[in-house]
């Protein structure tokens, strides 16, 4: 896969981007191209935002370096504005952009871009949350790092991918580790118990009473299994028998 990234400051995605997803550039698992929008400036200053015309607050971006900085990619692939007035980015939209083959990521700087240049290049406005950062580098460096653990091979264990919060539609259950008894704090007995089955009940039911307690409103989307009502019932009973 190829990602590239219009930037004014390419220099924060590049240094966020370690550790484990950060290999995914070094295993040639993707590429990254960071393009400095600085050096597309059209004027002798190196300048590449202006006044709003109308009036308004701040700076916005030009459509010109903006222009060029995009004709400069050889595979732009789909083009992406991160933007706060953009649909929210989730779990879903970073498997579906992991299947591409090139995509170029725009980061906005002060009051934005001209709108020209969203209407005629851009393919998609996304943001990732609702809350104001000062660019679009940071919410960059989170759609990057959400994609590269969607390829293929980037994170070692499948299937931790596959049973990440959100990937399957909830939130992953609550985990344990040594000790199995810390001043009294005590891991679940079914987890200590080496029967599997059991195991991967309990993980089932914990995961689907983690989502309804903490995201209520994805819970009413899952569409369960009759196994899974009865798996959750039974978890929920066993929880107030041990409140009692």
């Amino acid at each position: 896969m190829n990602i590239n990234v219009i930037s004014l400051f390419p220099e924060i995605i590049e240094s966020s981007l370690k550790g484990l997803t950060g290999k995914a550039f070094t295993k040639n698992h993707a590429q990254l191209n960071l393009i400095k929008l600085k050096e597309f400036s059209t004027n002798t200053y190196g300048s590449v935002d202006d006044t709003p015309y109308g009036g308004g607050e701040g700076m916005l971006i030009g459509i010109e370096p903006l222009e060029k900085s995009l004709n400069s990619i050889e595979k732009k692939g789909h083009v992406v504005n991160l933007s706060p007035q953009g649909k929210l980015f989730n779990q879903n939209k970073a498997i579906e952009f992991a299947s591409l083959k090139n995509i170029t990521l725009i980061c906005g700087r002060y009051e934005g871009i001209d709108q020209r240049f969203i209407d005629n290049y851009v393919d998609e406005e996304l943001s990732i949350g609702d809350y104001i950062l000062s660019g679009g580098e940071i919410a960059a460096s989170v759609v990057i790092d959400s994609i590269l653990r969607n390829i293929p091979g980037v994170i070692g264990n499948e299937d931790s991918v596959a049973k990440d919060s959100h990937s399957s539609g909830r939130l992953k259950g609550h985990s344990y580790t040594k000790p199995s008894d810390f001043n009294g704090l005590k891991v679940p007995e079914i987890l200590l118990s080496g029967d599997h089955k059991k195991i991967e009940e309990w993980k089932i039911a914990n995961s689907l009473w983690v989502t309804k307690q903490k995201r209520p409103d994805l819970f009413k989307q899952i569409q369960l299994s009759e196994k899974e009502v009865i798996l959750l019932r039974d978890y929920e009973n066993q929880l107030k028998q041990n409140e009692q």
